[in-house]
């Protein structure tokens, strides 16, 4: 299978929770309709959404030697997706979440890293490095022996081949997000932050001048998404503004991933940057209508018949 998009990053499982009416207090018991494990994580989200739309995905990442992360390749392991780059690391656990949906709220999570930790340049296929056309990193801050000069270089090398270097973020801790960004930045064709962690990264509260800030260092194209608000574009062919697609709302874990592999969809399948933004929004807003980060995201067929019946709003800006 050639591989058309390498994603490499953070591998979780989630347990997560259909909506409850309120977060509990000291030693209470609020009940809920249903509890479900499922698959979590940047790299692993995206690769399973980009699979649903008919996408060769190659997955590159670390899980521990424990029943998460059997869970893990077991629910990577589909038409469209090598798992062959993930690696178990001995004597250490898998990453999990645990995913608090409130009515009416944004999600809440209780997580740990665990084995994305342990994830290093070195535990990336190097055939993977030669034949992807795009490289997509997820999780970036969560792991943090990618932050290095090495890891830079092989994001410079990728560009050099023509590939595409894509980055999306998961703030973990309050350190300087901004100054272990730098050094990446100049190397990312499409930097991928939503608006709450583009503000924490550069201190700005407007989306535009968040993505300008970031193309300002060095970055090709950003992307900035607002939840309900939709999402920014700056970059080389100007900037952007796309509003949301009709959806029912149940649960937001995962909608950032979704829209990166409608995004990556879009680039692979040569759209400019208003039908990569339309195919990032569609599937983000199918990935809503469920607790789960995957489980209601668009197949090819699905995503393109929405498209059709819906226009989405792009504007200039």
């Amino acid at each position: 299978m050639a591989i058309e998009c390498l994603s490499a990053g953070i591998l979780f499982a989630d347990v997560a929770c259909a909506p409850v009416e309120r977060v509990p207090e000291a030693g209470e018991l609020v009940p809920t309709e249903r509890m479900q494990l499922s698959l979590g994580g940047c790299a692993s989200n995206t690769a399973l959404d980009l699979a649903k739309v008919g996408v060769n995905v190659g997955v590159s990442g670390c899980v521990g030697d424990d029943p998460f992360g059997r869970f893990i390749v077991d629910a990577l392991s589909v038409d469209r997706i090598d798992t062959s780059g993930i690696h178990e690391v001995p004597g250490v656990g898998s990453a999990a979440s645990l995913v608090i949906n409130v009515r009416g709220q944004d999600r809440r999570f209780i997580s740990t890293p665990a084995a994305n930790t342990h994830f290093t340049v070195g535990h990336i296929r190097e055939d993977w490095l030669d034949e992807a056309k795009v490289l997509y990193i997820g999780g970036f801050f969560m792991l943090p022996e990618l932050e290095t000069d090495e890891f830079a270089e092989v994001f410079r090398k990728l560009r050099a081949r023509g590939a595409k270097t894509v980055l999306d973020v998961v703030l973990y801790g309050a350190t300087d997000y901004w100054g272990r960004l730098e050094k990446l930045l100049p190397e990312t064709d499409f930097f991928m932050p939503n608006d709450d962690e583009a503000r924490l990264i550069t201190g700005l509260d407007d989306p535009i001048a968040q993505a300008e800030r970031f193309c300002q260092a060095g970055a090709k194209n950003v992307v900035i998404t607002c939840g309900s608000e939709g999402s920014i574009l700056v970059g080389e062919e100007g900037r952007l503004k796309s509003g949301v697609y009709p959806t029912e709302f149940v649960g937001g874990t995962g909608s950032g991933d979704a829209f990166d592999a409608g995004f990556i969809a879009g680039l692979l399948a040569g759209e400019d940057m208003a039908g990569c933004l339309r195919w990032g929004s569609a599937l983000g807003a199918s990935c809503v209508r469920s607790i789960t980060a995957t489980e209601s995201v668009f197949t090819r067929p699905e995503a393109e018949a929405f498209m059709r019946q819906h226009e989405l709003k792009i504007e200039a800006i």
